[in-house]
């Protein structure tokens, strides 16, 4: 029996993460799971991967890559200079949802936000996500605020 680990991401795991961010109708509109990857995965992962305040994470079970996220630590001045963590691109593998790693997951990250010193943690997810919504209210975040967004 393998033991479920999380971890900093590798190149390696990049066909893994790409493929669970494809994995739904939005996912699927928007990546590119033909091997070898595009250069452009490479690219952003090679920034990430050197950027301290940048934080690509991915679950494992044995060697198969079960969960990804991406954390971004950001300073700010507003609320008295307060760092924030900033989650994105939660994903599970289809074939393991519903055990829970998903909460075992941000739970993880929410703790890499307190070890870094963030005193508020945000994410964002499409409105079209409602089981989304409903898992991250569950977790004891709160819809406060509008996101907006626009493409270049």
């Amino acid at each position: 029996m393998s033991e479920i680990q999380i971890r900093r991401a590798r190149q390696a795991d990049l066909p893994a993460i790409v493929a669970m961010l494809a994995d739904d109708a939005l996912g699927r509109a928007r990546e590119d799971t033909r091997q070898p990857l595009a250069q452009a995965y490479l690219d952003a992962f090679a920034a990430v991967d050197s950027d301290p305040n940048q934080l690509l994470a991915v679950m494992t079970d044995g060697a198969d890559v079960i969960g990804t996220l991406q954390i971004s630590f950001l300073a700010g001045l507003s609320s008295r200079g307060a760092w924030r963590g900033q989650i994105e691109a939660v994903r599970i593998a289809a074939d393991r949802r519903g055990e829970r790693l998903g909460q075992r997951l941000l739970e993880w990250a929410i703790e890499k936000c307190r070890e870094r010193g963030c005193r508020v943690v945000q994410l964002t997810t499409n409105k079209s996500r409602l089981d989304a919504h409903r898992f991250y209210d569950r977790l004891g975040f709160k819809a406060s605020h509008i996101g907006y967004k626009l493409e270049l």
